[in-house]
């Protein structure tokens, strides 16, 4: 196409932003006025390209299809700081590359990327894409209609607001795209050989399901400059990143993981952004998507300024698009902490001293927003905080005074886990609390155990080097940690690779290690996960009361001497299973487990089974309770049982109707 073929009209003619809503930071479709939309036009194709930029004293659209150089000027409509241009052409501009020149108050003129472009320019460019991500013809109704399922109650015409994903089996598998596989294994450390999202698609689904995991989360996809930002550190908030593909690809992705029966939670990041030139820095001269710097800080990035009601129609517009455009099941917000509690950022300095008062009122209130509208509007969709601060009520309504989150992760018990396992068991009795500890923490919120990317990156390690002990120590201290997360209340996250025990840290540049799936350990450790996400998929003690003392009872939390933790887990039917975890390298022979009836209890699932690369030791015959008297004088039944050294049982009565339970199996 040539400039000649080009037309720029005097109108744009479509429908103005709705400024009223847009301005008052409750405009949530502002990505389908903003930004570059193709529009009804007799004779021609037009396409309207807006943008906000109340401070810019000029702003010209500069392309490939008009002028890199002067580019034709866009016009102020009547809405305050909204500049627009409409330019006909013969054909539709999709694949085009596009940017504003924008002259800013301060007299400098920047070429920035289009704030709510749908599709971005390959890795290593800036320039934004034209791109009409309409018409797509969606296949995962299946897939909406059991998720839809998970709402109450089903009424015609009563809008469902409860959720029943509290008492559902979560198991999440945290991913990055560019390094689960890559193309025949080789490095992208020179910004190649990713797969597409469909090769990745087919690859990743069918073992995801195999695995037995009910989701997966997704470092963010949205396109971002840096790849050892991890995705964290966005320019393109609406455009699925180029390094694997065209939006339509990453339709395709999402479509094949719910056809396997997979949820899509994608992690998104509205607390802050780079400071890249083409991105929201500076925008149109000065501070419009940030809070003015202070002066001094040497930060890399740029936070949010989340009281400017703009921004909050941008972010809150951001969040419906992934879950309505794309049909994401959910969102994992990103450092939720540091945007409660801006000036004790750990990038300023120590955070420790933060307590719920501290807390920054335009974050609450942009939070509460947030939440609000997406239970509004998608009332299925997880929302999840990625929250590692003071503050409780993360996950209570808003209307009671808390954030409105679905879920939020309990990194608590997962640096406290982490350091008991990597201590000596000699030592254990010393930290014995680390076990105990930040389970009656987590029971304030809807908790998810996180074993996530931030534990085995950075010089922190991998999930099997963390373990104490020799090498064959290390894969049984995992597996009784793993059982522990499984069994102890909370939904579960595991990050890619820690499935069969990749020994090497991860590294973002590399695939996962899987040629380590044929050594024996590696492989028997996946066959493990692969089994004890199967029993906890089977087992609803394991998931249906997840937030309280009704779902949840210790038997023995203070065993420290021994190293052995014992609790039971209990379903809306009173059905209960038993949990016994050893960290001790020692064998327990004739250990006296309590229970609740009398009766006679199997064993139905053990870390210690020669398959997992135990050493079998296990109660092969069902085991009958006795009655003892305890030094309180207080009459309990018991299991006489074998607890495997650095290992986990689990127990479950045998019933008179042999059917009945038999789910736990």
């Amino acid at each position: 196409m040539t400039m000649a073929e080009i037309n720029v009209p005097e109108q744009a003619g479509k429908e103005a932003l709705p400024s009223g809503l847009f301005h008052a930071g409750i405009h949530h479709r502002a990505y389908e006025t903003l930004g570059c939309h193709r529009i009804p036009c007799e004779d021609a194709v037009r396409t309207v390209f807006r943008v906000w930029a109340p401070n810019a004293k000029a702003v010209s659209l500069v392309s490939d299809f008009t002028d890199w150089e002067t580019g034709e000027p866009l016009s102020k409509t009547g809405d305050e700081g909204v500049w627009e241009i409409a330019v006909e052409s013969g054909a539709p501009l999709d694949g085009r590359y596009y940017k504003y020149a924008v002259t800013g108050a301060d007299g400098i003129t920047r070429l920035k990327a289009d704030p709510y472009a749908f599709q971005s320019e390959t890795l290593g460019k800036t320039a934004s894409v034209v791109r009409d991500i309409s018409g797509h013809v969606w296949k995962d109704a299946r897939w909406l209609a059991k998720r839809s399922a998970t709402v109450c109650p089903k009424q015609r015409g009563f809008k469902p607001k409860v959720t029943h994903f509290y008492s559902a089996p979560l198991n999440i598998y945290e991913v990055h795209l560019g390094s689960w596989r890559t193309e025949d294994g080789l490095t992208t450390e020179n910004g190649d050989h990713y797969l597409n999202y469909r090769e990745i698609a087919d690859r990743l689904a069918p073992y995801v399901s195999e695995m037995g995991f009910t989701h997966v989360e997704l470092l963010p996809v949205m396109e971002h400059p840096y790849d050892g930002s991890l995705g964290y550190q966005v320019c393109g908030y609406f455009a699925p990143t180029s390094r694997f593909g065209d939006p339509e690809d990453f339709r395709y992705l999402i479509e094949t993981l719910h056809e396997h029966g997979i949820g899509v939670i994608l992690d998104w990041v509205p607390s802050r952004f780079p400071k890249d030139e083409h991105g929201l820095c500076a925008f149109d001269g000065g501070p419009l998507y940030e809070v003015p710097e202070t002066g001094g800080t040497g930060r890399d990035d740029c936070r949010f300024d989340l009281g400017k009601p703009e921004v909050r129609s941008f972010l809150i517009s951001c969040a419906l698009f992934w879950l309505k455009e794309y049909h994401a099941d959910g969102l994992r917000i990103d450092s939720v902490a540091s945007m409660l509690y801006p000036d004790r950022d750990p990038a300023f300095g120590d955070r420790s001293g933060a307590d719920a008062e501290d807390c920054s009122p335009e974050a609450v209130s942009f939070l509460r927003e947030l939440n609000a509208a997406v239970a509004e509007e998608i009332p299925d969709a997880l929302m999840i905080a990625g929250e590692a601060s003071p503050r409780s009520m993360v996950t209570v309504p808003a209307a009671d005074g808390g954030l409105g989150f679905s879920f939020k992760w309990n990194t608590g018990w997962a640096s406290e886990m982490y350091s008991y396992v990597s201590t000596d068991p000699v030592a254990r009795k010393y930290v014995h609390g680390k076990l105990t500890d930040p389970v009656l923490a987590s029971f304030g919120d809807n908790s998810i155990l996180p074993v996530s990317h931030d534990a085995v990156t950075g010089g922190r390690k991998s999930l099997v080097d963390k373990c104490f002990g020799e090498y064959d120590d290390k894969f049984a201290n995992m597996r009784t940690m793993l059982l522990c997360m499984m069994t102890l209340p909370g939904k579960k996250l595991l990050f890619m690779g820690c499935e069969f025990a990749q020994f090497r840290e991860w590294d973002y540049k590399s695939q996962l290690e899987w040629f380590m799936t044929d050594y024996p350990r590696h492989v028997e450790m996946q066959r493990f996960v692969k089994a004890v996400n199967g029993f906890y998929l089977s087992c609803p003690a394991l998931w249906e009361i997840d937030d309280g003392w009704d779902g949840f009872e210790w038997i023995r939390a203070d065993e420290r001497d021994l190293n052995i933790l014992s609790f039971r887990r209990r379903d809306k039917k009173g059905r209960e299973i038993i949990a016994a975890l050893n960290f001790a390298p020692v064998r327990r022979d004739g250990y006296a487990l309590a229970v609740p009836k009398m009766g006679r209890y199997e064993e139905v699932f053990s870390t210690d089974r020669y398959e997992f690369g135990g050493r079998n030791v296990l109660n092969e015959a069902p085991v009958r309770a006795r009655t003892e008297v305890g030094d309180d004088g207080v009459k309990r039944s018991v299991l006489d049982v074998t607890l495997p050294p650095l290992g986990g049982v689990i127990f479950r009565k045998q019933q008179n109707n042999s059917t009945d339970g038999g789910q736990y199996v």
